[in-house]
C-alpha cells in the first residue's frame, strides 16, 4: 500500500509539473502585455532595415514595422542592438521575445524556430568591384573570398558555392573590404546595395547577379508552445498591415519600392 501511494503520488506530482509547464509556456504574450513591451534583437547598422539616422535615430523598414507590431499587441517596442551571431543565442537564452533584422527563411533556421508570416520578399545580389571582371555568376564563387556576416543567409549562400567567406559587422565594413581589394565579392540583399548606391552614387561596385527567386522575410521566435500565442497575434498584426497598406508604405519609404508583397 505505501508503494502505491508513493506511486500515486509521484505521478501527480508529475502531472502537475507537466501541467505548470504547459501554463508557463503559453504566457509568453500575456508576460508581454503584463510588461508593457515587447523585446525585438537587431544590428542597428544593416540600412536601410535597422540603423541610425543623422540623428543618432534607431530607424529602417524592421524597426518601424516592430514599432507597428507592438502598437498592435498594445505595447512598446524595446531594441536591443548587437551583432549578427549573438541575436539568435540572445533569443535561445530568453534575452529577447523576437528578432527582427530582414532574416530570410531557411530550412536549416525553421528546424530550431517558428516563423512568423513574411513581411518582406527579397532577391540575394551579387556585388563585386566595378573594375573585376572574373566574377559574372554565382557559380564564379568558386576559390574566390566574399565578405559576409557570420552564420548569415549570404555567408551560408556564399560557401555553398565554394567561395572563402571573411566575416564583417556592417555593411559599410563589406563595402570598405570590398572597395580596397581585400576580398573579391559580397552577397547583399538586393534592396540594400540599391539603396547604398543610392545614398553614394561613385561607390566602386556593381551588381553582377541576383537569385532567381525571392526569400521570405519573416520574425523567428523560439519553437514550442512558449511562443504560439505571441506568434498568432504577430500574423495577425502582419496581415492587419499589410491590408492597411502600412507594410507597403513603409516599404516605399525605405527601399524606393514595395517588397512587402511575394510578386
Amino acid at each position: 500500500m505505501k508503494i502505491k501511494t508513493l506511486t500515486f503520488l509521484a505521478v501527480a506530482a508529475a502531472a502537475a509539473a507537466a501541467l505548470s509547464t504547459s501554463a508557463f509556456a503559453e504566457d509568453q504574450l500575456d508576460k508581454i502585455k503584463e510588461e508593457g513591451k515587447i523585446v525585438f534583437a537587431m544590428e542597428g547598422t544593416w540600412a536601410p532595415w535597422t540603423y541610425h539616422d543623422e540623428d543618432g535615430n534607431l530607424t529602417g523598414y524592421d524597426t518601424e514595422v516592430g514599432r507597428l507590431i507592438a502598437e498592435k499587441l498594445g505595447v512598446e517596442a524595446e531594441f536591443i542592438e548587437g551583432e549578427w551571431d549573438g541575436l539568435f543565442a540572445g533569443l535561445d537564452s530568453k534575452r529577447y521575445d523576437a528578432v527582427i533584422n530582414g532574416v530570410e527563411v531557411t530550412e536549416e533556421r525553421a528546424e530550431k524556430y517558428d516563423f512568423s508570416e513574411p513581411y518582406a520578399f527579397i532577391r540575394t545580389a551579387l556585388v563585386v568591384r566595378d573594375d573585376y571582371d572574373e566574377i559574372a555568376s554565382f557559380e564564379d564563387l568558386e576559390g574566390k573570398t566574399t565578405a559576409n556576416s557570420f552564420n548569415s543567409t549570404y555567408m551560408l549562400l556564399a560557401e555553398s558555392y565554394g567561395a572563402e567567406v571573411k566575416n564583417v559587422d556592417s555593411l559599410s565594413e563589406t563595402i570598405d573590404m570590398l572597395a580596397s581589394g581585400r576580398v573579391d565579392a559580397t552577397l547583399n540583399a538586393e534592396v540594400s546595395i540599391y539603396d547604398y548606391l543610392q545614398e553614394r552614387p561613385d561607390a566602386p561596385i556593381k551588381i553582377v547577379a541576383l537569385t532567381d527567386d525571392a526569400s521570405e522575410v519573416s520574425i523567428p521566435l523560439r519553437k514550442g508552445e512558449e511562443s504560439e500565442s505571441l506568434r498568432e497575434a504577430i500574423d495577425n498584426a502582419i496581415t492587419e498591415l499589410r491590408e492597411e497598406g502600412e507594410l507597403s508604405r513603409l516599404s516605399e519609404q525605405f527601399f524606393g519600392s514595395d517588397i512587402s508583397g511575394a510578386e
